[in-house]
């Protein structure tokens, strides 16, 4: 029996000496891996949450949320794709090393605004009220009088001066050591002002998305070697990772998990209008949004496990789509509420400046018959 189990443990080991040397990469416990992926799991769910709640906020004068109607959903796929084989051409002909070079310098400017904007609403809550907030205002104007108009005109505080250092420290520490904590919060950061600012004007919209880029994740993920390649080789904060090494190596660990931005973007921007859509029926729970964002996390643990399964990248839209779309739909089945959901109209602002012409051309209409009386 001790030479059974002495065998086993031997070729176990010669095993993990193989895989190691094949990847170049420590081989990861079972409970690494656990930790890693549930770290994952909730990096993921954190941005939709607070994004989706943001969103109700609206944009800034500087940061305002910009609209996907239907016509750029059924785009959208096409140029992510065109997008994304491009950068494996890039990849392909040039040295990965200057095209990283270049990614990095755009994704500092880029991640240092994000996590800023990001940072903003804790510095205030944190930041004692005996320290007080200046405000500031860069402007810069064309013309005069009449024909003065603003070219720049942007407010901010001392406090959002500080949550600049302190984004810009995390980008030079990103820049020069691509440390995956440092990558993480820029990606959380683009997470969730991409889901606060991304808006779909309807629910066709959000399916017509969904469904569009169900297709691009499969065909890219199975059908070719071309998103694990671009995934792999793209220095970008574009990406979650997490080390499944790291209750062995620390903090220095090196043998990653990962899940790309758009797989929390895009099913988040359609659950932020889900919350949003909740708002709209002005009752006292938030069905809709609470349900799909379980649903999410339920697809996110069957991409999870599937791949573990199989021991192969899975698209994950393929399991979140169906989980996000099925389950707000099966909902409003059940509740009766599936007509008023995708008549559901996501833009307050063209409502309301509709309005104004309407009632500015109604009395408009009623003093030009006053005087013809």
């Amino acid at each position: 029996m001790a030479d059974i189990v002495e065998n086993v443990m031997q070729q176990a080991a010669e095993n993990l000496t193989e895989t190691t040397a094949s990847n170049g990469k420590p081989p990861a416990s079972v409970e690494g891996t656990a930790v890693a992926y549930g770290s994952l799991v909730v990096m993921a769910m954190l941005p939709i949450f607070f994004g989706s709640f943001r969103s109700l906020k609206g944009g800034s004068n500087s940061r305002a949320p910009e609209r996907m109607n239907s016509k750029d959903a059924m785009m959208f796929p096409v140029i992510a794709s065109l997008s994304l084989f491009g950068l494996y051409l890039f990849f392909k002909i040039f040295s990965q090393d200057y095209i990283n070079l270049l990614l990095t310098g755009y994704f500092f400017f880029l991640g240092v605004l994000a996590l800023s904007s990001m940072m903003s609403p804790v510095i205030n809550v944190l930041v004692p009220t005996s320290i007080p907030n200046i405000p500031f205002q860069l402007q810069f104007t064309q013309g005069e009088g009449a024909q003065k108009e603003d070219i720049i005109n942007y407010k901010f505080s001392s406090y959002d001066v500080a949550c600049i250092v302190i984004s810009t420290v995390i980008g030079v520490w990103y820049s020069l050591q691509k440390h995956w904590i440092a990558n993480n919060l820029f990606g959380v950061a683009f997470a969730v002002n991409a889901v606060a600012l991304l808006r779909l004007n309807n629910v066709v919209t959000g399916c017509i998305l969904l469904g569009g880029l169900f297709v691009y994740d499969i065909f890219w993920v199975f059908g070719t070697n071309v998103m694990v390649t671009v995934a792999k080789s793209f220095e970008a904060p574009i990406k979650l990772v997490f080390p499944q090494d790291i209750l062995t190596n620390g903090l220095s660990a090196s043998n990653f998990a990962m899940l790309g931005l758009g797989d929390i973007v895009i099913p988040g921007i359609f659950i932020a209008l889900l919350l949003r859509f909740d708002i709209s029926l002005k009752r006292k729970s938030k069905l809709y949004f609470y349900a799909t964002f379980i649903a999410y996390f339920l697809g996110l643990m069957m991409t999870i496990f599937v791949m573990h399964m199989f021991k192969h990248a899975q698209p994950a839209l393929l399991y979140l789509v169906p989980a996000c779309i099925g389950t707000p739909v099966a909902l409003a089945l059940v509740k009766g509420d599936i007509k008023t959901m995708f008549a559901y109209d996501d833009n307050p602002e063209e409502k309301k400046e509709a309005a104004e012409k309407k009632s500015s051309s109604s009395s408009g209409n009623k003093k030009e018959t006053k005087k013809a009386k």
